[in-house]
């Protein structure tokens, strides 16, 4: 795996993992689950668009290249709303809030791993 892919989804996962931490100190249990449960649910997405989009661009064709990318958008939009569904269809006593925060918690890598980039 390229490195810059191995940091990014370290970095969502370490993220994750702390602040699952602090919403269980701070506020319940409950919020704990739902902020590990939506930063998994960014970094299942995120690691199934690295492996379907890397699987697919071998080659330095650009149309190629552009389909690779094309395909793991739509693998990694179909894991978030699949990850969603199972939550609120399993998981009734969901917290919405820490779970939509872990979720965008992936992001901020991504907008970090751009910033280290320049």
């Amino acid at each position: 795996m390229h490195p810059q892919v191995s940091w990014i989804l370290s970095r969502q996962a370490a993220l994750t993992t702390v602040l699952a931490i602090a919403a269980g100190l701070f506020v319940s249990t409950n919020a704990a689950v739902s902020v590990l449960i939506g930063g998994s649910i960014g970094f299942i997405a995120n690691l199934g668009y690295v492996l379907r989009a890397l699987r697919m661009s071998s080659s330095a064709d650009p149309v190629k290249a552009y389909r690779a990318q094309a395909a793991g958008e739509g693998f990694k939009f179909l894991l978030t709303l699949v990850g969603f569904a199972l939550v609120f269809l399993g998981y009734k006593e969901v917290a919405v809030l820490p779970l939509f925060l872990g979720y965008a918690s992936t992001f901020v890598i991504y907008w970090m791993a751009l910033l280290k980039q320049r």
